[in-house]
């Protein structure tokens, strides 16, 4: 049957604008996404045999372009669509970090660096530099490495802090392992990068392992 000839009231994108985004399954907002379906299913039927080909919505959203594009449904244009709208999340979260006191914040900050650094083939080292209100003035790149280490150089990193006028920053990595537990050599990085940039009177906030489950805080841990 046809999402159209369903009851009104349990058409996905009707209960959506009746009841928010928040009251869908995963399986309905992604056929909102895909918007029609196969011949023989349903938008909704063809939403629940990709989430359960892909293990989920995490691993659907996270696929390669090339698993994602021979999938039944997909192709080419909606994996740009859907690089599109997860773009336009992360930047979404990027500005209301801008506007809050991000020390205030944890939850929301742990959120942006999932978005960011997790499920990622590669280890990534970020910075999140702010001003003296707390607020995100840049998230920098800062090294690209291979599965298990990325290079960070103190001096680039104080250089970046001086360009933004940074008061403080948060550095964020993250384990392509998925075990989000700081390794001895994170320690001794965060501890040089600290002695750095107390040169310049920049305070190291905090740094966040990204790996499963939410981030690790060097602070909430003592490390620091």
């Amino acid at each position: 049957m046809s999402i159209r000839d369903w009851p009104e009231g349990e058409r996905p994108r009707e209960k959506l604008l009746a009841r928010g985004a928040a009251g869908l399954s995963d399986a309905e907002l992604l056929a909102i996404f895909l918007r029609t379906g196969l011949p023989g299913l349903s938008a909704v039927d063809l939403a629940r045999e990709l989430l359960a080909r892909f293990g989920g919505l995490r691993g659907l959203l996270g696929a390669e372009r090339a698993a994602f594009c021979v999938a039944k449904g997909l192709g080419e244009a909606k994996y740009a669509q859907l690089q599109a709208v997860l773009e336009l999340a992360r930047r979404h979260l990027g500005e209301t970090l801008a506007e809050r006191d991000l020390l205030r914040e944890p939850a929301l900050v742990r959120s942006y660096l999932a978005s960011r650094l997790r499920d990622r083939d590669r280890e990534l080292f970020c910075g999140l530099f702010l001003d003296a209100q707390n607020r995100l003035l840049a998230c920098e790149l800062l090294a690209e490495g291979t599965l298990s280490e990325a290079s960070v150089y103190p001096r680039e990193v104080v250089k970046a802090a001086l360009r933004l006028g940074a008061a403080s920053v948060i550095f964020a990595h993250n384990h392509p392992s998925g075990t989000p537990d700081p390794s001895e050599a994170d320690r001794r990085l965060t501890e040089r990068l600290r002695q750095a940039l107390a040169t310049i009177e920049v305070r190291v906030l905090d740094h966040f392992v990204v790996g499963e489950g939410a981030p690790l805080s060097f602070a909430e841990r003592g490390l620091l």
